[in-house]
C-alpha cells in the first residue's frame, strides 16, 4: 500500500487517496493466480481492520473467490487489454448500428457482427493458452462458459448496468431478447390513438370531397414510426439469427474441442503404456547384461583355471618324461 500524499493521525492516507489506494489493492487482488486470492483477501482484509478502517476489512473479507472461467476472463482483461477492448468496442458499435433509426444501417450491424465473432475467437484461444500456462485444465465446459461470459460483456458494452471489467467472480449470462429488444428505441411504446380530425365548420355541410382525401392520405409521422418499426424487427431478426449462429459456432467448437481431448487423453494413455513397456524391456535388458557379465567372469576365472592345470600338466609330464630318461641311462648294459 502506498504512503504519499496526506495522512490521518494513524499515518494513513486520507479521503480519495486512500480509496484510490484500496481500488488498487482489490485490482491487484483479481490480479493474482486462482490458488493465491483467498489467503491474499485475508491478509489484506486484517491489515485494513488493524489501521482502524473496518467497514472495508469486511467489504473486502466479503469478496468472493472467482470460479475458474470468471477468474479466466479477468486474466484476459489484465493480460490481453487490447484484445478486450476490441470485443467491448465491437458490442458498442453493434448497438449503436442497432439503435439507429435508418434501415440502411443494417450493414453496420453486420459489420460489427463480424468484428465481434472474430474478437471472440481471438480472445477463446488465448484463454485456452492461459489456462494451459496457469496449469488448469482448458475443458470444452470451461472454455464455453467464458466465451459466454465474454460475449455477455460485449452485449452489455452499452448498458449502465455493466460488470466490473476485470473484477468477475462468477459467470455472466447475456442479456436475453427482451433486454436487447429494451435497447431498440421505441421498443416497449405504446401505440399512438389516432385523434379525430377537427371539421371546420364550412365543411360540415359542404362536399365530402376533401374530409374523404384528408381521412385516406396518411400522416407523416406515422409513416416515419411505420419504418422504423420495421427497422427495428429487421434488426430484431438480425440479433436473433447472429445469436443462434453463435451458439450453433459454440456448441460445434465445444465438440471438437470435447473429441480432441478424448483423443489426446487415448493417446496419451497409449504413450504411457508404451513407456511402462519401454521401462519394462530396458530392465530385462540391464538384467540380461548383468547375467552376462557375471558368466564372462566366471568363463574367464574358468579359462585361468583351466591354463594353470594346462601348465602343472605340462610340468608333470615334463618331469615324468626326465625320470623315464634317467632311468634308461641306469640300467645295465647288457
Amino acid at each position: 500500500m502506498r504512503n504519499s500524499g496526506k495522512q490521518d493521525r494513524n499515518g494513513e492516507p486520507k479521503g480519495s487517496e486512500r480509496k484510490g489506494e484500496l481500488e488498487d489493492d482489490v485490482d491487484a487482488l483479481f490480479r493474482l493466480p486462482l490458488a493465491e486470492f483467498t489467503a491474499a483477501r485475508n491478509t489484506l482484509a486484517a491489515r485494513l481492520k488493524k489501521v482502524g478502517r473496518g467497514d472495508e476489512a469486511d467489504l473486502v473479507k466479503a469478496l468472493v473467490k472467482p470460479s475458474i472461467s470468471a477468474w479466466t476472463v479477468n486474466q484476459l482483461y489484465w493480460q490481453h487489454r487490447e484484445a478486450f477492448d476490441r470485443l467491448i468496442e465491437s458490442g458498442g458499435r453493434f448497438h449503436k448500428a442497432q439503435s439507429s433509426r435508418l434501415a440502411g444501417k443494417l450493414a453496420d450491424m453486420r459489420r460489427a457482427l463480424d468484428a465481434r465473432r472474430g474478437a471472440l475467437m481471438h480472445l477463446s484461444d488465448l484463454a485456452t493458452s492461459l489456462l494451459r500456462d496457469a496449469g488448469h485444465n482448458p475443458t470444452p465446459d470451461t472454455i464455453r462458459r467464458i466465451t459466454t461470459t465474454l460475449e455477455a460483456m460485449s452485449a452489455y458494452a452499452s448498458r449502465s448496468n455493466t460488470p466490473r471489467h476485470g473484477r468477475l467472480t462468477h459467470d455472466v449470462d447475456p442479456p436475453g431478447f427482451e433486454s436487447l429488444a429494451s435497447l431498440i428505441p421505441g421498443a416497449g411504446m405504446t401505440e399512438l390513438t389516432e385523434k379525430p380530425a377537427r371539421v371546420p365548420p364550412s365543411q360540415k355541410s359542404g362536399s365530402p370531397a376533401p374530409n374523404s382525401r384528408r381521412k385516406l392520405a396518411p400522416d407523416d409521422d406515422v409513416r416515419q414510426l411505420e419504418a422504423t418499426r420495421k427497422a427495428r424487427i429487421a434488426a430484431a431478426k438480425v440479433s436473433l439469427q447472429e445469436a443462434k449462429r453463435v451458439l450453433i459456432e459454440a456448441r460445434d467448437r465445444a465438440q471438437s474441442l470435447q473429441a480432441a481431448q478424448k483423443k489426446a487423453d487415448a493417446e496419451a494413455k497409449k504413450a504411457e503404456k508404451q513407456s511402462r513397456e519401454a521401462e519394462e524391456r530396458l530392465e530385462k535388458a540391464r538384467a540380461a547384461s548383468e547375467d552376462a557379465a557375471q558368466r564372462v567372469r566366471s568363463v574367464a576365472v574358468e579359462v585361468e583355471e583351466a591354463a594353470k592345470s594346462v601348465e602343472d600338466a605340462e610340468r608333470t609330464v615334463e618331469k615324468g618324461s626326465e625320470e623315464l630318461e634317467k632311468l634308461f641311462r641306469e640300467s645295465p648294459a647288457r
